[in-house]
């Protein structure tokens, strides 16, 4: 992104400085708007995560919020442990996923995945079919 910016601010410059332009003509710029593929902000990061404590969903948070990472979060340990403090981290981290559009769903007992605005977990019908009362 600085090599972009750096690049345009240039040719901005170069465009600024030139004496032979004249009012009335048009100008236009040329902007390099691929990605390159070797950006690491691409990317797009399955990330896996694991809950011991109501403290350990900071980072979890914090990467959510960045928009590059897919969160596959293990909540066994935390569930054995605590189920009211399992209770009060699954509801910050869906409020979180709600905040950016995000997805969240539970992956068998034991995890949950949460995705940001661009992606959406796949829910069979028959899935949803059983969890209506």
């Amino acid at each position: 992104m600085k090599k972009f910016m750096k690049k345009v601010h240039e040719k901005i410059k170069t465009f600024a400085d030139e004496d032979d332009f004249q009012e009335g003509e048009e100008e236009y710029l040329e902007l390099d708007t691929a990605l390159k593929s070797k950006d690491k902000s691409s990317k797009i990061i399955v990330r896996p995560f694991v809950i011991e404590d109501f403290s350990d969903i900071k980072p979890i948070l914090d990467t959510l919020r960045e928009g590059y990472t897919i969160a596959l979060v293990n909540i066994k340990p935390l569930k054995d442990k605590d189920l009211v403090e399992l209770k009060r981290a699954i509801n910050k981290l869906k409020k979180t996923s709600d905040a950016i559009n995000g997805d969240i769903a539970g992956f068998g007992d034991d995890y949950i995945i949460i995705t940001p605005n661009f992606a959406e977990i796949y829910r069979s019908p028959e899935q949803d079919e059983l969890s209506e009362p």
